[in-house]
């Protein structure tokens, strides 16, 4: 006897009666009726008077999509809309070729079907308004101006203070921009969306390593080079080797357009994933759009860097400031759309190069050791000590670029937007 779920497949049910040899116009007869062993010949000879029916039967008991809304039951029933299901199902590794497989051309309309089989309550709508894109709000536009404005505030009691009074001021204005900072990633386009978690710890060490060497690094190995901190005249900060004011200026500053570049990208996303019909469709136009915000904050980040430059009477260095800006503004964009892992490594990586570059200058000086600074040296002999930083942030910020326009260019990045911006 048969199983149930033979009715609907008439090839396997014929197969499963094979050990009672019939005749060709019978063999379809028993895929037809229930195999109930108590029927009577006649019943059992009886043609089916409506065969239309069972391709609509074979395709219930057998039903693909059920069984992916199954396997993904928790995503179908939180979703707001179809949107979400499609970035959850990209998140999984259903691609368009596998929605084929679902008898749908795309993700998207997979998505759709799955949305609306979804049994809801009464007064929820099956088919929900799409989710408004992100507005600039007065709050973290403030908070983006905050560590610019209180850096630029800090430099200045540098330039007009000295000895105790300078070392309490650079202290506290250091401290007063740092908490700045973490008000403006905690609120607004550069705070994680959908997962508010915080990034790994590694990430803000690194960062802080960093910026400390734009500040100090460029003295620390000339100074290094010249047979200590010893040998070079008293800088601008009253200690052993001058302290670079323009780069961090610049960086805080660039807080602010970092801030806009990353709601721009939010807002056209969006509105580019409400609007593709393909996986492919959409990440063909989001890397444009991806590579468009960078350059379009590298930009300001150039002028930023002119600006300060002007501003404390300085050398416009952008062969150190603009790799930095721009591995911190990559790193933190992958981190707000939830991609934490590839930015410390990263950044961990541009650290510990600059942090060896310096060692290896100073190791150098201990007895038959001298070749350990050969590298270094004919580096910043060639190209100067902003060399240094320059390739180590460089390639640093073109291997981000390279991940984030391979993750960033996702559905699944951009389909939350619970995050107020």
């Amino acid at each position: 006897m048969s199983d149930l779920g033979e009715l609907d497949h008439p090839g396997t049910g014929a197969a499963a009666e094979g050990d009672h040899p019939r005749g060709a116009d019978d063999i379809a007869a028993p895929a037809l009726h229930t195999p109930d062993p108590e029927l009577t010949p006649d019943a059992e000879l009886t043609p089916d008077p409506a065969p239309a029916p069972a391709p609509a039967r074979r395709r219930t008991a057998g039903d693909p999509v059920k069984a992916l809304m199954h396997r993904h039951r928790d995503l179908c029933e939180r979703a707001v809309d179809p949107l979400e299901i499609a970035a959850g199902l990209e998140a999984h590794g259903v691609t368009d070729r596998t929605a084929a497989r679902f008898r749908h051309r795309d993700v998207f309309s997979l998505a759709e079907e799955m949305y609306a089989r979804v049994p809801r309550d009464g007064d929820r709508p099956v088919r929900p308004a799409p989710a408004a894109a992100p507005r600039a709000r007065s709050n973290w536009v403030l908070l983006t101006l905050l560590p610019g404005a209180l850096c630029a505030a800090t430099v200045t009691g540098l330039r007009l203070t000295h000895g105790q009074t300078r070392l309490c001021l650079v202290t506290a204005g250091a401290l007063a921009v740092l908490l700045a900072l973490r008000a403006a990633l905690r609120r607004g386009p550069l705070s994680p969306h959908g997962h508010a978690h915080p990034g790994p710890p590694g990430a803000a060490g690194w960062t802080f390593a960093l910026l400390a060497y734009a500040a100090l690094g460029d003295g620390l190995l000339r100074a290094a080079m010249n047979g200590g901190p010893e040998a070079l005249p008293t800088g601008a900060s009253d200690g052993p080797w001058p302290l670079a004011a323009a780069p961090p200026l610049t960086l805080a500053l660039a807080c602010a357009p970092a801030a806009w570049s990353a709601h721009l990208l939010a807002v056209h996303a969006r509105r580019r994933l409400e609007t593709s019909r393909g996986l492919e469709e959409f990440a063909a136009s989001a890397r444009p759009l991806l590579l468009g915000v960078f350059a379009l904050f590298l930009c300001a980040l150039a002028a930023l860097t002119g600006l300060s430059a002007t501003a404390l009477g300085a050398t416009a260095d952008h062969a150190q400031t603009l790799p930095l800006g721009a591995l911190l503004f990559l790193a933190r964009l992958l981190h707000v759309h939830g991609f934490t892992r590839a930015p410390v490594l990263v950044l961990g990586a541009a650290g510990a190069a600059e942090t060896v570059a310096v060692a290896t200058v100073f190791a150098s000086r201990l007895p038959g050791c001298g070749f350990l600074s050969v590298p270094v040296e004919t580096l910043v002999a060639a190209w100067g000590p902003t060399a240094v930083p320059a390739l180590a942030c460089g390639a640093a910020a073109l291997t981000l670029l390279i991940h984030a326009s391979r993750t960033l260019t996702r559905a699944s990045a951009h389909a939350r937007t619970d995050q107020p911006c």
